[in-house]
C-alpha cells in the first residue's frame, strides 16, 4: 500500500468517485462528510452524463455496468423554447447520447462502492490550520499528506488556499415537484416527452425535468436581486402568485407550476468567476464546485467534477510507489490542467446563461449562438456539424430567415475539450 495519506472534504459525487479509485489502487483515504448521514436533505434534480467526463470517470472507477442499470438513455431529449412553448430547437431522441441518471441514484451508487467506514458522517469541517490540520466542530484529524476539497460551492477547504469566493449569478428561481406525472399531469409529461424542457424569455424561464421515479421536477428562475430569495423564504408564495409573475406564459407552461405537490425549494445561483485560479499550497488541492462552482445551464458540473476526480486519482496513481515529494508534485501539475479545464466550463456556462436570461430577444435571437458554442465546447474541431433550427419566421437575422425548417453547416477550428 502506498503510504501516502489522503483526506478527502465531502461525500458528494467527485469525493466519492476520487475515493473509490484511491480505495481500489491501495491507497490510504477517509471521507468527511458534514451532513450526519447520507438520506440527511434532498438530492435534487436528474444529471445527463457525458461520454468524455462523467461516463469515463464511471469506467475509471469500474462503475459503468452498475450505472447502466440506472442511466436512462431515452432521457436526453430536449427541447429549448419560448414563452409561448414555440420551439426552436429539438434534440430527438435518435440523436441524444448523454445518459440521465437522478441524482440521488449516482450518489447511491457511489456510495455502496465504498467499503463501510471509508466515509466519516458528521464531520463538518471548520478550517485547515498552517499544518494542515482539519479542525472539525468536535474534533482535530492530523497526519493526512493530501488534502483535497470536495466541499462545493462554499468550500472551507478553498478558503485555505485563496480569498475568492462565490458571486451571485443574478438568478434566483424555486425548485418544485410533480409525483407521478404520467397520471397527475399527463400534457406537462407529454411536453417535456420523458428528457428535458427549457422554455425561456424576458429574463424568466420555466423548466422541466422527467425523474426516474416518474415524477418531473420543474423549475422556476429569473433575473432578480441578491436579497430575493432571502424575501421569498419568509413570504413563502402560492403557486398561483408565482404564476402571476408569468401570466404572459403559455397555459401549458404555466400547468408545470401548478400540477406541483409538496414543498418548494427557494434557491439563489452563485458562481465563481470564470477562470479562478490561486496559488498552490501542497498537499492542499481542490475538486468540483469547489475548484470552479458555475450555475447548471451547461450542464457541465457534475461531469467536470468527476473528470477532476479522476484525473487527480490518475495523478496520485502513477507515482504511487515514489516518494512523498514526487507524488505531491503530480498533484501541483494536475491542478494547473484543473484550472484550464474547470475555466473552459465555466467560459461556456457563463456564455450559455447569457444568451438564455441576458440578451434581449432570446431564445429568438439567441438559439444559433447557444447551439454553436454547445456544440464547439463538444465537437471535434475536424468534424463538420449540421446545426437544425426549427420554426423561426420572421426572425431579425439577415442570414437567418428560416420560413420553417433550415440547415446551416458549421466548421469549427478549434476545441475546448
Amino acid at each position: 500500500m502506498s503510504s501516502l495519506k489522503v483526506a478527502i472534504i465531502g461525500a458528494g459525487p467527485a469525493g466519492c468517485l476520487l475515493a473509490r479509485i484511491l480505495h481500489l489502487n491501495d491507497i490510504s483515504v477517509t471521507v468527511f462528510e458534514a451532513e450526519p448521514s447520507f438520506d440527511a436533505r434532498t438530492q435534487g434534480g436528474t444529471l445527463d452524463m457525458h461520454p468524455k467526463t462523467g461516463i469515463a470517470a464511471l469506467k475509471a472507477a469500474n462503475l459503468y455496468d452498475e450505472f447502466i442499470k440506472h442511466a436512462r438513455f431515452d432521457g436526453s431529449t430536449l427541447t429549448v423554447s419560448d414563452k409561448k412553448a414555440q420551439p426552436y430547437f429539438k434534440l430527438p431522441r435518435m440523436f441524444a447520447s448523454n445518459p440521465e441518471i437522478d441524482r440521488l441514484e449516482l450518489r447511491q451508487l457511489l456510495l455502496r462502492s465504498l467499503p463501510d467506514g471509508l466515509v466519516q458522517w458528521n464531520h463538518r469541517l471548520e478550517r485547515v490550520d498552517e499544518h494542515k490540520h482539519l479542525h472539525f466542530a468536535h474534533r482535530i484529524e492530523k497526519g493526512y499528506d493530501l488534502i483535497v476539497g470536495a466541499d462545493g460551492a462554499w468550500s472551507r477547504v478553498r478558503a485555505a488556499m485563496t480569498p475568492i469566493e462565490p458571486e451571485y449569478s443574478g438568478l434566483s428561481g424555486f425548485n418544485l415537484s410533480i409525483p407521478n406525472a404520467k397520471e397527475n399531469a399527463p400534457e406537462t409529461y407529454e411536453l417535456v416527452n420523458r428528457g428535458s424542457l427549457f422554455a425561456y424569455s424576458d429574463g424568466k424561464s420555466i423548466m422541466g425535468q422527467q425523474m426516474g421515479d416518474g415524477s418531473i421536477q420543474a423549475a422556476v428562475y429569473s433575473r432578480q436581486d441578491e436579497s430575493w430569495a432571502k424575501e421569498m423564504r419568509a413570504k413563502k408564495p402560492s403557486k398561483e402568485e408565482i404564476c402571476r409573475e408569468y401570466e404572459d406564459w403559455a397555459p401549458e407552461l404555466l400547468d408545470m407550476v401548478r400540477k406541483t405537490e409538496g414543498d418548494m425549494r427557494i434557491m439563489a445561483l452563485y458562481m465563481l468567476p470564470v477562470g479562478t485560479k490561486w496559488e498552490s499550497r501542497r498537499g492542499v488541492t481542490l475538486v468540483g464546485d469547489a475548484a470552479h462552482l458555475m450555475t447548471p445551464f451547461a450542464g457541465e458540473g457534475v461531469n467536470i467534477a468527476l473528470e477532476d476526480a479522476m484525473q487527480l486519482a490518475e495523478a496520485i496513481i502513477s507515482t504511487k510507489d515514489q516518494d512523498l515529494h514526487t507524488q505531491l508534485d503530480s498533484v501541483v501539475r494536475y491542478e494547473k490542467e484543473l484550472m484550464d479545464r474547470g475555466g473552459k466550463a465555466q467560459a461556456l456556462t457563463q456564455k450559455l446563461m447569457r444568451l438564455m436570461f441576458f440578451t434581449e430577444g432570446a431564445p429568438r435571437e439567441t438559439i444559433q449562438d447557444w447551439i454553436i458554442a454547445r456544440a464547439s465546447y463538444d465537437c471535434d474541431p475536424r468534424s463538420e456539424i449540421e446545426v437544425r433550427l426549427i420554426s423561426i419566421p420572421n426572425t431579425s437575422h439577415s442570414n437567418n430567415a428560416f420560413g420553417g425548417s433550415a440547415r446551416t453547416s458549421v466548421a469549427f477550428d478549434r476545441i475546448w475539450k
